[in-house]
């Protein structure tokens, strides 16, 4: 019971969390109906979709569509988010149009990546226990709705704000987002190849870029995270600036809640008496590179 009603608040501290926020950072013209602000009917499709496709992934017992319900989520908000600012009549919306392009390039690679991986591998080791009980499967697709939603609050307040974006802000955020694209897709890439050679059956990567990291692909995500926010900081104004939360919440949640945490446990509990591995863990820092940690 205990567990239930934790669950339960946690739920409700989230939601009620994100949906402050929402109201916090949308169209300071909007006053009479929060209804009608940019950010609220943001708010309100990311959690009805995680709502939407966790019912019937419950009923099923099946994790195959978490992934690809979060890929399609942050998908359909930019397009919520590019109509928006095609209807505005000013400050010109190319710069903040291109900015929701790479999110939304982002979100097709990823998404499609992960998606095809759960089919191959049949599951996701992380809901083995999870998609068995109703409170903490929902739990875990809520805190996807809160991870689509802080990922793009920078560019869900840029479209509510009628300020333009800088270029050299700009121009920093998209080298940020490059560099943090760049690192995920090419980790993802040699762990991929990694497992496809039998002989690595059973075995954890530690080349590449994943000997200068455990977790580089995670590194990667917070990194182009960082450069998103960035580029939309010029266009902020009062409470918006609480969008530089984002990459503070990329990494809290990649390191302490849904990425590296659930998978040190993993590998400590296959590989953890394996002195090759303890040397790795050793001398490899668990998320930002040891170009970082002289």
């Amino acid at each position: 019971m205990r567990n239930i009603l934790i669950r339960i608040l946690f739920s409700a501290l989230v939601l009620g969390f994100s949906f402050t926020l929402a109201i916090l950072i949308g169209d300071a013209s909007i006053t009479t109906n929060l209804w009608d602000s940019i950010s609220v009917k943001s708010w309100l499709i990311i959690f009805g979709i995680q709502i939407a496709v966790f019912l019937p992934s419950f009923v099923f017992k099946t994790e195959h569509y978490f992934d690809i319900t979060g890929g399609l989520t942050f998908i359909s908000i930019l397009i919520f988010l590019s109509y928006n600012l095609m209807i505005k009549d000013s400050p010109p919306f190319f710069p903040k149009l291109f900015t929701l392009s790479l999110i939304g390039l982002w979100a097709i690679r990823l998404s499609s990546f992960l998606f095809i991986r759960v089919k191959r591998a049949g599951k996701d080791l992380r809901f083995d226990e999870i998609k068995k009980n109703f409170l903490r499967f929902m739990v875990a697709w809520i805190l996807q709705g809160l991870w689509v939603f802080m990922c793009l609050l920078p560019v869900i307040a840029m479209t509510s704000s009628s300020q333009s974006t800088n270029f050299m802000f700009s121009l920093i955020g998209v080298f940020l987002w490059l560099t943090g694209w760049l690192i995920e897709v090419v980790s993802d890439i040699q762990k991929t190849r990694f497992n496809a050679v039998a002989t690595n059956k059973g075995n954890f990567i530690n080349t590449g870029l994943w000997s200068i990291s455990r977790h580089p692909n995670y590194f990667g995500e917070f990194v182009l995270w960082l450069g998103i926010t960035i580029i939309a900081f010029p266009s902020l104004s009062g409470f918006q600036y609480l969008a530089i939360l984002t990459p503070i919440f990329v990494y809290l949640l990649l390191k302490n809640v849904s990425g590296v945490n659930l998978l040190e446990e993993i590998a400590n509990n296959r590989w953890g008496d394996d002195q090759n591995y303890k040397d790795y863990k050793k001398n490899t820092p668990v998320f930002f590179p040891k170009i970082f940690n002289r």
